[in-house]
């Protein structure tokens, strides 16, 4: 193994290794590009050298069975939607060590950003037969990963107005939409963090959990993270006022928080968060399960396929790009 093989294996890069030749290709039809893309990344795929196997699942509850069944015929799971689509696919690739291909057809693909995956459908398929893996950490809070941001308050509010409808019509700025709907609403509400050993007291209207960099349409968890740095990155939003959160905006989108008011930042492999009453909590643009709530990071948890010559700050690890 040369040097360069050894440092990209230090990094979760797996250069020189077999490329996919039988795939699973699972689409969510009713992603935002779905309809419109669906024969054509087939032809993409086929041309560049993949066998596939084509599954249409109805809802996301059948895609972990779906992947489990297809583990000992194929080499790869190419899935194709958006953040919540992928999310659904999370169990069923953990637990078959399948790795993972991205089609961007959402709304937002905040994971493929996160990654580098171009959002160009063929140039992701060419990524997907010519890239290399890397391995990246998931989230995990009550039993449930997620790739890029576990949160509860404000942001399951505009969850609950962002429409399918909406982010057809409107595609990334549905997202705007809906937080505008949300945030006249929103009040502050108690909650415990808990953290090695330590706890505080906070009035919040949001508290974010985040593993990779980018959630909800672009916004930005916190500016250095990356989504193979083995951390978790926690933000509180605490203000008393709907329209604090204006100002907050430029400091929200870019992650950058150490000198903004009302906001909390905590970096952490292991946090606890405790309220008074459940809160629903989103995971990826989907409401999974509800606080208390325990979050944990799963380290080098899963592999994915990204383009070779991927040259995104996010893809750094232990301060060396890969």
């Amino acid at each position: 193994m040369n040097g360069l093989s050894t440092l990209n294996a230090g990094l979760g890069v797996r250069q020189g290794e077999p490329k996919p030749k039988r795939a699973l290709l699972l689409v969510n039809r009713h992603a935002r590009q779905a309809q419109h893309s669906v024969s054509r990344v087939v032809r993409e795929l086929r041309s560049l050298g993949l066998e596939l196997f084509e599954e249409y699942p109805e809802g996301p509850l059948d895609w972990p069975g779906i992947i489990r069944s297809y583990q000992n015929r194929v080499d790869v799971a190419i899935v194709g939607g958006g953040d919540g689509t992928l999310n659904g696919a999370i169990e069923g690739l953990v637990d078959t060590g399948l790795p993972l291909g991205i089609l961007p057809l959402g709304t937002a693909n905040d994971l493929a950003r996160t990654l580098g995956i171009p959002l160009s459908l063929p140039e992701a398929c060419r990524a997907i037969a010519f890239g290399n893996l890397h391995y990246i950490d998931l989230g995990w809070v009550n039993g449930k990963y997620f790739f890029n941001v576990a949160s509860f308050g404000l942001s399951v509010q505009i969850t609950e107005r962002l429409s399918k409808e909406a982010k057809r019509r409107w595609g990334v700025f549905a997202y705007a939409i809906a937080a505008l709907q949300a945030m006249w609403q929103a009040r502050p509400f108690s909650a415990e963090i808990r953290h090695q050993g330590e706890s505080v007291s906070v009035k919040t209207i949001q508290i974010a959990v985040g593993n990779g960099r980018y959630y909800g349409g672009g916004m930005t968890v916190a500016h250095d993270a990356t989504i193979d740095d083995r951390r978790l990155d926690l933000y509180s939003l605490e203000i008393e006022r709907w329209w604090q959160v204006i100002p907050l905006i430029p400091a929200l989108r870019q992650g950058r928080y150490s000198r903004t008011f009302g906001v909390r930042t905590l970096e952490c492999q292991e946090i606890e968060v405790y309220t008074r009453r459940p809160y629903p909590i989103n995971t990826d643009g989907e409401i999974t399960s509800y606080t208390p709530a325990r979050f944990r990071v799963i380290p080098s948890a899963l592999a994915v396929i990204i383009p070779q010559k991927s040259t995104k700050p996010e893809m750094r690890y232990r301060g060396i790009v890969v």
